[in-house]
Order: C-alpha cells, then sequence, then structure tokens
C-alpha cells in the first residue's frame, strides 16, 4: 500500500466500525459498521485508521455485499497479505462529518465517560461503552472503586424517560432512575 500524506486528520476522532478479515486472493476486506444502516459507514468520508501510533488515511476504491457481510477495495492494496496487515483496525472519521442530531437523540460517543447518579444522588459510575441489544441501548457503567454495593459494572437500559431521568452532556451528566443495588 502507497504511504499517503494526509491534508488533513481528524481532529475530532469517531469510531464508525472496524475492518475485519481478508476476503479473496485481491486485498478485498470484511467491514463491521457501527452506524444505524450498515450501508451509511460509506456517507462518511475520508476514513481514517491508527497503526504505530500514526494517522493513515483510507481511500477506497469500492464496497459491496457478499451474502451477509459488507466487503470493500481499498486503493492500492491488491493482495491478501497487505489487507490482512489492516485487519481489526477501527475505522475512525473526524466528528464534524456526522449530522447533527434532533432533541433527545445523542451518539453513544458523546454519553462515553458521562458520570451517572441516581434520583438520590448516588453515584453509580460512568460511562465506560454502550451496547446495542436489539430492543434499546443499554449502557455499560464502570462503578466507583469505593462502591457501597460492591459493584464492577452496571448494565443499565438507555430508555428515555423511564430510567433515563436527564441527560447534560455539558456538565457531563446522566441522571437515571435506578436501584444501586442493580
Amino acid at each position: 500500500m502507497s504511504k499517503q500524506f494526509l491534508t488533513a486528520i481528524p481532529t475530532k476522532p469517531v469510531v464508525l466500525g472496524k475492518l475485519g478479515s481478508t476476503y479473496g486472493i485481491h486485498g478485498w476486506l470484511r467491514v463491521f459498521s457501527s452506524t444505524e444502516e450498515s450501508e451509511s459507514i460509506f456517507d462518511y468520508q475520508p476514513w481514517f485508521i491508527k497503526r504505530a501510533g500514526e494517522w493513515q488515511q483510507l481511500e477506497l476504491q469500492g464496497w459491496k455485499h457478499h451474502n451477509q457481510d459488507l466487503i470493500i477495495k481499498i486503493e492500492g492494496m491488491d493482495d491478501r497479505e497487505a489487507a490482512s496487515l489492516l485487519t481489526n483496525c477501527e475505522i475512525v472519521v473526524d466528528s464534524t462529518q456526522l449530522p447533527p442530531l434532533e432533541a433527545g437523540d445523542y451518539y453513544w460517543k458523546d454519553l462515553t465517560g458521562c458520570q451517572v447518579i441516581n434520583t438520590e444522588g448516588y453515584q453509580l459510575g460512568n460511562v465506560i461503552d454502550m451496547m446495542e441489544t436489539g430492543s434499546n441501548d443499554v449502557m455499560v457503567v464502570k462503578a466507583n472503586l469505593k462502591d457501597a454495593y460492591g459493584m464492577q459494572e452496571r448494565l443499565i437500559p438507555f430508555l428515555d424517560g423511564q430510567v433515563i431521568k436527564n441527560v447534560d452532556l455539558n456538565a457531563h451528566l446522566i441522571e437515571v432512575e435506578w436501584d444501586p443495588n442493580f
């Protein structure tokens, strides 16, 4: 793969997916998309990956469906061995490319790191990840070191109005109706 000189690097990087295993002998790779509609990942360009601490911009030559997978061809990558070096690299774009959201909607990246407290003021911990379960999203909350209930992690459903009472992104604070023993 030819080394490309970047005109820009992502100043506010956000992960939209991951490069998977190789497909075939001509340098195709599987793509795992984190976007709501898997093909939407191609709406956000350019893509960046980080290898050995350096940002690299990827130029897509093409993409297609293969069975249940999405596969891509990267410009200048024509063999399986070269493509295999990119397996498991996260696909990153600059978050300024993402469309603005309506009130009450949040990007997962904005919730990660927020402190979570319940309506009684108990500090449940910080959001370290989000999961999609099909019926609703779930916050993975890492409990504080000296959690009174001995919890290490809590899985709290992101149900606006029912569980989620208030989200203040400026204060990095999420208020929830949740029993700290769960």
